[in-house]
């Protein structure tokens, strides 16, 4: 079982390393439009659909290893306790960025700053389950 787990990693190293770089080059692309609040909205909705990509393929590998560790040995409460951590990023996330967005509408930028927090917070999520992979 963890053999084929393991015949996955080159490839979701390559993939991540490629999906990083990607983001980082539409996040650098989206400074170059702060003078137009339109373009940038839609410069960042771009690099929120990579992240998000991203994301959701460590999430992805968590949960297989960790499926496939519960298959072994019957403890099914790391696999439960990921998936409620990860469903409370997703609400913190969301809380997180609209009180930002709150306090500054109906003011311009408000959007932004909302788009700007939810990339901030998806690649510091994005860090932290890529370093747990060593663990594993």
């Amino acid at each position: 079982m963890y053999k084929k787990a393991l015949m996955t990693v080159p490839f979701l190293v390559m993939f991540i390393i490629s999906s990083q770089a990607e983001a980082r080059n539409k996040l650098a692309d989206c400074e170059d439009l702060k003078n137009d609040e339109s373009l940038l909205s839609r410069c960042l909705d771009g690099v929120i659909d990579t992240l998000d990509s991203e994301l959701q393929t460590w999430i992805n590998h968590h949960t297989f290893n960790l499926e496939e560790k519960a298959l072994v040995n019957g403890r099914y409460s790391a696999l439960k306790m990921f998936k409620r951590s990860q469903s409370n990023f997703i609400s913190f996330r969301e809380n997180d960025c609209r009180w930002r967005y709150l306090a500054i509408s109906p003011d311009k930028g408000a959007g932004i700053a909302f788009k700007q927090c939810f990339v901030e917070l998806t690649k510091a999520r994005i860090i932290q389950l890529s370093t747990k992979t060593e663990a594993q």
